[in-house]
This record gives C-alpha cells, sequence and structure tokens, in this order.
C-alpha cells in the first residue's frame, strides 16, 4: 500500500502535522465528578500515519506519580464537511458513539462531541512550532454551563525521553 507523500496533502490534513511529536506538559484539573482538583504532568507523543492523513496521538496523564488518565486519539480531516475529526479511546472506557468535530480559527483548533452524559469541548491553541495550550471543557446532560476539566501547557520534547507507552 502507497501512502501520499505529505506534499499532496489537502490544507486540512497539512494542518494536523502541527500535533505531530513529542511534547510534556503542566496540567491543571478541575475539580468533576471524575477527578479532584490539583495539578498534573502529562506526556504525549503523536504520529503521522497513512502518510498524513491521520495523526494517531497517545496521552498520559500522572499524578502524584501515578498514571491517572490515559487516551489514544486519532485525528483526520472530513474534505467533504471541511471539519477535523477525532476518535477518542481513553482509560474511562467509554465507547465514543461519533467522533469530536471542529475548525481550525486562525492557530487555535476547538473540536466537540456530545453523548448521552453530555458534551466536551477541546481546544488547542499552538503558540509556534514548540508549544502550545490545550482546554477541555465539558457540558452535563441538561445544563447549559461549560465546566472547566483540565487546562495545559506542552513543549515539545526528544522523543527519546517518553518511554513506555
Amino acid at each position: 500500500m502507497n501512502a501520499s507523500p505529505f506534499s499532496s496533502l489537502s490544507d486540512g490534513h497539512q494542518r494536523l502535522q502541527a500535533l505531530v511529536g513529542a511534547w510534556r506538559g503542566e496540567e491543571q484539573v478541575s475539580e468533576t465528578q471524575w477527578a479532584d482538583a490539583g495539578t498534573a504532568t502529562s506526556e504525549v507523543q503523536a504520529e503521522a500515519q497513512f502518510g498524513g492523513l491521520f495523526v494517531a496521538q497517545r496521552y498520559r496523564q500522572r499524578r502524584d506519580g501515578t498514571v491517572s488518565f490515559g487516551a489514544h486519539n486519532v485525528f483526520g480531516f472530513d474534505q467533504q464537511n471541511k471539519v477535523v475529526t477525532m476518535h477518542q479511546f481513553d482509560s474511562m472506557g467509554f465507547v465514543p458513539m461519533s467522533p469530536a468535530t471542529g475548525t481550525w480559527n486562525g492557530s487555535e483548533l476547538t473540536l466537540e462531541r456530545s453523548s448521552p452524559r453530555g458534551a466536551a469541548r477541546v481546544t488547542y491553541g499552538f503558540d509556534g512550532t514548540d508549544t502550545y495550550r490545550m482546554k477541555l471543557h465539558f457540558k452535563p446532560a441538561g445544563s447549559d454551563g461549560w465546566q472547566d476539566m483540565v487546562s495545559g501547557l506542552y513543549r515539545r520534547v526528544s522523543p527519546s525521553t517518553i518511554n513506555g507507552f
């Protein structure tokens, strides 16, 4: 199977490449039904797949030296509908009914998805090629208000400094 070279990717697919790399982050975790408030560290490793058509991202959060949350995300670009997609599988174990979808606004990517539990919104803001910010919000089913869940600042690191994925 031949993969397309990056130069032949659509603009939407090329923008996904901003996620590619190894990252280490410092996070603020808000009090929610799933977690106590506090700080966390995280490691993220993202690789282009199938010539850049998708980006597979592995995420691991640590609190008090213990892995407290993990996720495997697959980002794509739906050319027909002109939206970024994200399929997420995580250590909470909920099977996603559908992917999160969203768009870029300048250097910021915002994705949303809904389930019977409520809606989730994640925003990635790129401060250049070596740092980004992420904010995750949740709106419980039947609520009109968004709750802060996690926010973080992530810096590019050498892939060799991230072990154990």
